[in-house]
Parts: C-alpha cells; sequence; structure tokens
C-alpha cells in the first residue's frame, strides 16, 4: 500500500527510495525531488550505497537517513518543512487505497464515484447547515455568529474546492 503523505515510511516517496537503493539505481527517486536538489539527492544515494556495505545495522540506519534526504528535498521542492518521518499507517485512507486499485486495473469508475458522491455529501451538508441557520434571530448574536461562521465556511470551502481543481 501507498499514502501520499509523504513523511510516511510507506509513501511513495520512501518506497521510491527504498527500490532505488534495491536496483542501485538513483533514477527510480529523482523525479521525486526538483531539480535544483538532484545533486544532493545523487549525493545522499552515493554515501548510504557506501555505508550499506559495511553491515546491517550500517545498512539499516543509512538506509533511513536516505528515506529522510529524499523525503525533506522533496518537501522542500514544494515549499513545506521537514518534521521527520513517521511510521507506516496502518489503516490506509479509502481514497489511496481506491487509487492504488484504480492504477492497478486501468479503471478509474470505483475512485471517481467514491470522490464525486464525497464531494457532494460534503456540500450537500455544508449547505445544510447554512439554511438551517439563516433564519436566525436578529437579537441572538450567537446564533448570528454562528450563521455567519457556518456561511463562511461553505463559501470558503467551495473557493477552495475551485481554486484546488485550478491548480491542476
Amino acid at each position: 500500500m501507498m499514502t501520499l503523505r509523504c513523511e510516511n515510511m510507506d509513501s511513495l516517496v520512501v518506497k521510491a527510495a527504498e527500490e532505488a537503493l534495491e536496483m542501485e539505481n538513483v533514477n527510480y527517486v529523482l523525479p521525486y525531488v526538483r531539480e535544483k536538489y538532484e545533486d544532493e539527492l545523487k549525493d545522499a544515494f552515493d554515501r548510504t550505497c557506501l555505508v550499506r556495505e559495511l553491515s546491517g545495522d550500517a545498512a539499516e540506519l543509512a538506509d533511513y537517513w536516505f528515506f529522510e534526504t529524499a523525503v525533506r528535498l522533496n518537501l522542500k521542492g514544494r515549499g513545506k518543512a521537514y518534521t521527520g518521518l513517521r511510521p507506516s499507517q496502518i489503516n490506509e485512507e479509502p481514497v489511496i487505497i481506491m487509487t492504488e486499485q484504480a492504477i492497478n486495473t486501468e479503471n478509474l469508475d470505483t475512485l471517481m464515484n467514491f470522490m464525486l458522491d464525497s464531494i457532494k455529501e460534503d456540500i450537500w451538508s455544508r449547505f445544510e447547515d447554512v439554511i438551517t441557520k439563516k433564519d436566525y434571530d436578529v437579537n441572538d448574536v450567537e446564533d448570528a455568529r454562528d450563521y455567519v461562521d457556518s456561511l463562511f465556511n461553505f463559501v470558503g470551502y467551495l473557493q477552495h474546492l475551485i481554486e484546488f481543481m485550478e491548480l491542476g
């Protein structure tokens, strides 16, 4: 299983780094870092390969350091801070499982239906929350604030959704 949270040990970045070490070819993980960090990752790969030959314990430590380096550089290239590697996720998110299944079967139907149903359910839920709060008593400031919070939540969600779609 994979996860997109690249700071997890079962992430795409760590899986690619593992494969690079197994195949002794840094090119398996290079696509996950920006070109400007390529030399740093190649250097870490070369050092890791050297240390791996010393002993099993040395290999384990070197591998972990290489995974950390790959994840750190991936995040750095996306403008995000590195806070350390986390253990693998035992209960993987359904969307990750369905994504992997869609790629393996080359069939998007299940994933597409899940995503569309999830978005539709979320929009309806937020909309209904706004509707149930819109007829507040103008003299009840607490209810008015609750309505405004709900309204901003709904509109903000829709704006973020559209912005995210436009990024692609």
